[in-house]
């Protein structure tokens, strides 16, 4: 499912997504997941936000992952984009420290993507 150039309420969401509001806003909080916000405080999702969504949803429905065991994949596969990106952090970290810098760089990136989707609202 596409959901390009779109922002999409949480009842939307939800129902793209196939559960219901209450757990995207219980994902959100176990994940640290920060939607777009209106002025109001309304929340607004995009195709990003699907994708991860997405993932979460397999970890935990189809592959049967407890949180936890999600949280800490979700980190490995972070890693691993990561590192296709910046492969001569593998020499000079070690792997505690990549992880832990990777987690934070996709964080930040998120974070930075959200606040742009926001900037691109006021233009």
């Amino acid at each position: 499912m596409k959901m390009e150039k779109r922002k999409f309420r949480i009842g939307d969401f939800a129902q793209n997504l196939g559960v219901k509001n209450f757990v995207i806003r219980f994902w959100e909080k176990e994940f640290n997941i920060k939607p777009t916000r209106s002025e109001g405080g309304q929340r607004f999702y995009n195709e990003t936000d699907f994708e991860k969504f997405k993932l979460i949803k397999e970890l935990l429905y189809e592959k049967k992952f407890t949180l936890e065991g999600a949280k800490t994949e979700i980190k490995r596969i972070s890693i691993e984009k990561t590192n296709t990106i910046i492969p001569s952090q593998k020499t000079s970290l070690n792997e505690d420290s990549r992880q832990e810098i990777n987690f934070e760089v996709n964080q930040k990136l998120d974070e930075l993507k959200k606040q742009l989707s926001k900037l691109r609202e006021l233009l």
